[in-house]
């Protein structure tokens, strides 16, 4: 009896082994197949960028737009949250970035129409905290590119995640005086979405605080989003940053937050991505 179920136990203990075999050799080929399609990407730069208007509230008026990139329909990925996922599980994190960062930088400047190339727009371009943290990130590289281009340092905005919680904040401050001394600016996005919000705006000081779409929705009618949000406004204006509020869909919206004294605003009601760049506009309000 003992040898029959030693034998039941063995034969069971080999099936669950060999069919996690199975399945890690299935992961590794599909992780194999993502990692090669993302190199194709990149080689071919078979991303799409698009450019989405941030507008002045008060004015109307185009302040800068938002570079997004996103893949196409690629082969291996579900969605493009799915993709970027899978991005930040690679080697090629750094390097991904980099080349995100210079198609935006080129693509911006070609998109450029006659009429609008005077114009003194901003940019914001999304960039990894950790990416800056890398000892091989270098902003004498992007620097380079922005001369060669013809772009300021002060109309660039490196927008970082909220949601990517800082740990080293005394070295983050130290790295990113380094390059405001060079006249980029500092953006931090999702505020509102993540544990961490106030100690990030506290201890890297941003140019501009984006608020999270999620505070925004609806604002007009919750009393909670506005009481978060008057507060952030309180802080922006004793410390000299500007907001922008994100994800505006609704006319209502844009009352509100017009008659709270909000900066800035992008979203499906004032501009919506696309691949060409063209200005925002505030709707009809009455």
């Amino acid at each position: 009896m003992n040898s029959v179920s030693y034998s039941r136990e063995h034969s069971l203990n080999l099936f669950s082994y060999l069919k996690y075999l199975y399945n890690k050799r299935q992961e590794d080929i599909l992780y194999y197949k993502r990692y090669n399609e993302l190199k194709k990407i990149m080689q071919n730069e078979s991303l799409e960028t698009f450019f989405q208007p941030i507008v002045n509230l008060q004015t109307g008026q185009t302040f800068g737009f938002e570079a997004l990139n996103r893949p196409g329909q690629p082969e291996f990925f579900s969605s493009v949250d799915h993709f970027y996922e899978f991005v930040g599980q690679t080697d090629m994190v750094f390097e991904f970035e980099k080349f995100c960062r210079n198609l935006s930088l080129k693509r911006y400047i070609a998109g450029l129409n006659e009429k609008l190339q005077d114009e003194d727009f901003n940019l914001f371009i999304n960039i990894h905290p950790h990416v800056l943290l890398d000892k091989h990130y270098h902003s004498g590289d992007t620097l380079q590119l922005l001369i060669d281009i013809g772009i300021r340092p002060d109309q660039v905005v490196f927008e970082l995640t909220e949601r990517s919680a800082v740990t080293d904040f005394q070295e983050f401050e130290r790295v990113l005086s380094n390059y405001r001394s060079q006249g980029y600016r500092i953006a931090i996005d999702d505020v509102g979405s993540g544990y961490n919000s106030l100690k990030t705006l506290i201890f890297l000081k941003p140019e501009f605080i984006k608020l999270d779409r999620s505070l925004i929705q609806n604002i007009d009618e919750s009393k909670p989003s506005q009481q978060l949000v008057s507060l952030i406004y309180d802080y922006a204006v004793q410390s000299d940053t500007k907001i922008i509020a994100e994800g505006i869909e609704r006319k209502e919206e844009i009352m509100y937050l017009q008659k709270l004294g909000i900066h800035y605003a992008q979203g499906y009601a004032l501009g919506r991505p696309g691949r060409t760049i063209e200005c925002g506009e505030l709707p009809s309000l009455t």
